[in-house]
């Protein structure tokens, strides 16, 4: 059996070498390292897939959350909603702008956050609501976005983990994650579902002038050389790491494919186990892509989560625990503000949950012997 990885970059590589070397070596022979022919190129490429009018692409995700801030004008002291189970950066962002970060509880199905909770959580001083689509899983973006114009709040989508994912509305209509709010942000680490082989990020709108603004923010707040229009940082994706995109970019949907293909395949060997709860987002036919998977997520019940991680690790199997602390808990964003009673999914999950390898490479024996120590563990130990 091929060794197993958290993810298997290295032979996903080894499938589009032929097409991703050529793609990097345009940009050698041409020189054009920074905002050359390449990153436009997958700039308009992406904008075409996702269905949106503009994808300015920069430096990597968390600059990508920041400078959409930055974007909107959001002010220090205006509050901005979020999950509390999520990766730091969303909220790292906000705190650095010196706007005031209000986190709230998680749905306990879905783990994205809980619409009735945000309605809670809004104040004259809320200016904006940041729905992460946790593990590749789409939020309820239609609730959101109707407590957004009810409330006249900016939706910053925090993308990072669902490229490609497609939002089913309450029409039956479609549109892709990215696309919905007012404004979204992305990563593309390498482990992404579409990663580089570096750093990298952008940033999707429908709104021009928003647009605009953003595109002077992440070129020093120039949009005419040495002329600096706005405040602005230094964040562009460099032209390899474009070519590498742009090269992956068709690949995606087979890629998430194979996700979801291994996501069903997992939740199968573990249907109706008393003791574990799989991810949701597969209840629809094999051409609905609501969920990507970028995590496989599972919630145990009544399981020694830690001490199957080091079952797991003592088997040469990796695995994650995807959050171990809550973010209201972490030093840095502790506020006398939050009430433990608030956050009961939260503190739940961060001692329950456990991620298996999910890659683009998982072959039916390594899932087979993944979920049968899974399984052997748990029915042993009961």
């Amino acid at each position: 059996m091929k060794k197993i990885q958290m993810v298997d970059l290295q032979s996903q590589y080894a499938k589009i070498k032929d097409i991703v070397d050529p793609s990097i070596q345009e940009v050698m022979d041409s020189a054009a390292f920074i905002n050359g022919p390449k990153v436009h190129q997958f700039q308009k490429n992406l904008e075409d897939y996702l269905g949106v009018k503009h994808v300015i692409p920069c430096a990597n995700g968390t600059d990508a959350l920041q400078i959409t801030m930055m974007g909107l004008g959001l002010q220090p002291g205006d509050e901005v909603i979020t999950a509390d189970f999520t990766f730091a950066a969303t909220v790292e962002v906000i705190a650095l702008l010196q706007l005031t970060p209000v986190l709230v509880d998680v749905d306990p199905v879905t783990f994205n956050i809980d619409v009735e909770a945000i309605k809670n959580a809004i104040t004259p001083k809320t200016k904006a609501i940041i729905p992460v689509h946790l593990f590749g899983l789409p939020a309820e973006m239609d609730a959101i976005m109707a407590l957004a114009e009810e409330h006249n709040l900016y939706v910053i989508e925090d993308n990072a983990q669902a490229i490609g994912a497609s939002y089913t509305h309450k029409d039956g209509s479609k549109t892709k994650t990215g696309a919905i709010g007012h404004v979204a942000s992305t990563s593309f680490f390498p482990s992404k579902n579409l990663g580089c082989y570096g750093d990298g990020g952008a940033i999707f709108t429908n709104d021009d002038d928003l647009a605009h603004t953003i595109r002077g923010i992440v070129n020093h707040g120039m949009y005419e050389r040495y002329h600096h229009d706005v405040v602005g940082v230094n964040s562009r994706l460099d032209a390899i790491q474009a070519a590498v995109l742009d090269a992956k970019l068709p690949h995606l949907d087979t890629y998430n494919k194979a996700r979801r293909n291994a996501a069903r395949k997992y939740n199968e060997a573990f249907k109706n186990h008393p003791n574990i709860v799989t991810p949701t987002g597969l209840e629809q036919d094999d051409n609905d892509d609501a969920h990507v998977f970028h995590q496989y997520t599972l919630n145990l019940k009544g399981v020694d989560r830690d001490a199957l991680v080091a079952h797991l690790q003592a088997n040469n199997i990796p695995c994650g625990v995807y959050y171990p602390i809550p973010l209201h808990l972490q030093k840095a964003y502790q506020d006398e503000r939050y009430n433990e009673d608030d956050f009961t999914v939260t503190n739940q999950l961060i001692k329950s949950v456990i991620s298996l390898p999910m890659h683009t490479e998982l072959d039916d024996e390594q899932i087979e012997f993944i979920t049968s120590t899974v399984l052997n563990f748990i029915n042993s130990n009961k």
